[in-house]
């Protein structure tokens, strides 16, 4: 097993391994200072003038907790770089559908990131519902993902995030269409 004291909590895990986190998260752009990338929550980024949310030379993400309403994003999703759903408890899934909509149905093409209390079980399923990044508390998932110990099923009862195999065919049984 791996030393995690190297890997600090919170650290930003990807598929390809353990990576600095560019963005900072603040509760408002003061609060930010003149950092070049930033995650404030929903309210607060919604109150923004859009020549301030949309500035070129900032990153501006979005911090979205579970009991919070995704539909304002919708519309804006081609110029969102950022979108940082919540899990405050492993037992919340609610999360995992906003993900879905966002990556399967509406083709968010930023950064889906999950944060929170994420466990190493979860991980598979979340990259399979279309998170990009993991933004991890958890200590013994830490350690797990910088083993790169993850391990996921082989076969899926219900259709996701790359488990389409063809147009035509039943994902979820992986049988085509007669």
């Amino acid at each position: 097993m791996s030393d995690i004291s190297e890997k600090p909590a919170g650290e930003l895990w990807g598929r390809e391994g353990f990576r600095e986190d560019l963005y900072i998260t603040a509760t408002s752009l003061d609060e930010a200072g003149d950092a070049p990338a930033v995650i404030l929550p929903l309210a607060v980024w919604l109150g923004l003038e859009d020549d301030v949310r949309f500035a070129t030379n900032r990153r501006i993400g979005v911090s979205v907790a579970p009991g919070e309403n995704i539909e304002p994003l919708l519309g804006l999703l081609d110029r969102i770089p950022l979108i940082a759903l919540e899990f405050p408890a492993f037992n919340d899934g609610r999360s995992y559908s906003k993900a879905e909509m966002l990556k399967n149905q509406r083709h968010f093409k930023g950064e889906l990131r999950a944060v929170g209390d994420v466990l190493i079980d979860q991980v598979a399923y979340m990259l399979r519902t279309g998170f990009d990044t993991l933004k991890v508390s958890h200590a013994v998932t830490l350690e797990r993902l910088a083993d790169h110990n993850l391990h996921d099923v082989p076969v899926y009862y219900q259709p996701g995030r790359g488990s389409h195999t063809a147009p035509g065919t039943y994902s979820w049984r992986r049988v085509p269409v007669a």
